[in-house]
């Protein structure tokens, strides 16, 4: 079963971790929304506390897992907010799932590794370099990369290392280097914040924008000071962001279960 944090009550607001990250990733959303939205934050399958799965996911299992979880606490749809290979997954749902979204928050996130041939063979490669490297070192190498403040990188190694694992994490980035969202992100129909860090040296603000002009009356937001782990790194701002758009488009009323 995959393993949940739960925190507060209100509309659902389901949050899916990065690649290298877990349901800790969220702890100052979980913290700091708590007092307006129920705030979930998953352990994708293979990762943190969450089982292994049997066999590679695609992209449909992964949706398909998603709706479980929605299933699991009675909630017919949701706010799902997504960081990097999280909000591939919940733009994919909102694909998928288009009835079960009602607002979708994508956080320092990209339209998927196989846009490129490159971004795809380094996505592949991945695996083999975590299961040679080992988790501490693979995670310490990109944790670098992903936060603006040096002095977090250690931390964020360690967190990193504590939450992934193979065959998990080999089969998300299967996923990430087969998917390319550019030609289906205008099909989105859920109102959309597009968030990104400043300083993010990952995906940043070019691909955020592209993410932005695809879907269509979406809302794009610059958190200063931030990396790639804006929500992590600047949590009240990252919140503040994600408060302010929900109110804007009327997210304020309990989840019901729908039929």
């Amino acid at each position: 079963m995959i393993h949940l944090r739960d925190s507060g009550s209100g509309p659902v607001l389901l949050c899916l971790h990065g690649i290298g990250g877990s349901a800790q990733s969220f702890r100052g959303q979980l913290a700091g929304l708590s007092n307006e939205y129920r705030v979930i934050a998953w352990d994708a399958p293979g990762y943190g506390e969450s089982p292994d799965p049997p066999g590679p996911l695609s992209a449909a299992d992964y949706a398909d897992q998603i709706a479980g979880v929605l299933d699991r606490i009675g909630a017919g749809h949701a706010v799902v907010l997504g960081m990097s290979w999280g909000g591939v997954l919940a733009a994919e749902f909102a694909l998928r799932h288009p009835k079960r979204v009602r607002a979708l928050v994508l956080g320092d996130s990209t339209r998927g590794s196989g846009r490129t041939a490159a971004g795809a063979a380094a996505m592949r490669s991945r695996p083999d370099e975590l299961a040679t490297l080992g988790a501490r070192e693979f995670c310490l190498a990109r944790a670098r990369r992903l936060v603006a403040d040096p002095a977090r990188v250690d931390a964020v190694a360690d967190a990193m290392a504590a939450a992934i694992r193979l065959p998990g994490y080999g089969y998300a980035a299967a996923y990430m280097a087969d998917t390319d969202h550019s030609t289906r992100l205008s099909q989105i129909t859920a109102p959309t914040l597009v968030v990104y860090g400043a300083l993010d040296e990952v995906t940043g603000r070019p691909e955020s924008l592209a993410i932005a002009e695809a879907i269509s009356g979406s809302r794009l937001v610059e958190i200063p000071d931030a990396g790639h782990l804006a929500n992590q790194e600047a949590p009240e701002a990252f919140n503040a962001a994600v408060t302010d758009f929900l109110t804007e488009v009327g997210v304020a009323i309990p989840n019901e279960r729908t039929t």
